[in-house]
């Protein structure tokens, strides 16, 4: 039997699940300033911070973006929506006015501001959890590029990795059963990667979904995510998003 050790944050970790529906009640200005510290705390390379937090306030805009990531109105209604972009537009930059004659962002440029614009947004999610309230990430985002590239006023050298929503959530939402997350042993490897079996793929399927059929599971889950229009439209999308940047 595993002994966890539940501290505050780890407790805070543990209750933290996506919210869908908020109260019409605003986030506080002292709050909101907290989760963009948060951000800020979070580990960046080389101490760069390869990102940009954009606070979607306009109302008209946060309409147009509810429609144009997957048609989600709630997106419209949450009390505060932040898009954390990956940028490597900001050191380019710098690099010039430094009368330095550096080259163009490359792929490795990309995935390490990716991963910096990720890491911030998690920060922002935890720090949420400790005030009470909700948050959702919607990776939907990254579709419809050429909407996106106009609303966002896009640079090149920058991608909508995600937008997140605050707020605080309804007693539905909070008393909402978190979804059980699938077993570490199906997760975490030692050294080296391996390719789970069959039988593996279906104990950690089944232990995640007790009382569901494998096989209808899949298909269904297949269907409605992996074979959708939204999701063939945000890989085309984030092509899109590439060769812009990779001058392709």
């Amino acid at each position: 039997m595993i002994d966890y050790i539940m501290n505050e944050i780890m407790k805070s970790i543990y209750a933290r699940k996506s919210m869908r529906a908020f109260e019409e009640k605003e986030v506080p200005e002292n709050i909101k300033e907290e989760l963009i510290n948060a951000a800020l705390q979070a580990p960046t390379a080389g101490n760069q911070v390869l990102y940009s937090i954009l606070e979607i306030s306009d109302e008209g805009l946060k309409e147009k973006l509810a429609v144009t990531c997957d048609n989600q109105p709630f997106i419209a209604k949450a009390p505060l929506v932040l898009v954390f972009l990956a940028d490597c537009r900001r050191w380019l930059d710098t690099y010039r006015f430094a009368n330095i004659k550096a080259r163009e962002p490359l792929a490795g440029d990309m995935l390490l501001a990716i991963e910096d614009a990720m890491i911030a947004a998690q920060n922002t999610v935890v720090a949420a959890e400790s005030f009470g309230l909700g948050s959702c990430y919607i990776g939907d985002i990254l579709e419809n590029y050429e909407q996106h590239v106009e609303l966002l006023n896009l640079d090149k050298y920058t991608i909508p990795i995600s937008m997140v929503l605050y707020g605080y959530p309804t007693k539905v939402q909070k008393d909402r059963q978190k979804p059980t997350r699938v077993d570490k042993k199906y997760v975490v490897f030692k050294n080296q990667y391996r390719r789970l079996s069959g039988g593996e793929h279906r104990d950690m399927i089944e232990g995640a979904h007790p009382s569901i059929d494998f096989d209808s599971f899949v298909k269904a889950f297949c269907e409605r995510k992996y074979m959708s229009g939204f999701s063939k439209e945000m890989s085309r999308s984030a092509e899109m998003y590439i060769k812009n940047f990779m001058g392709l």
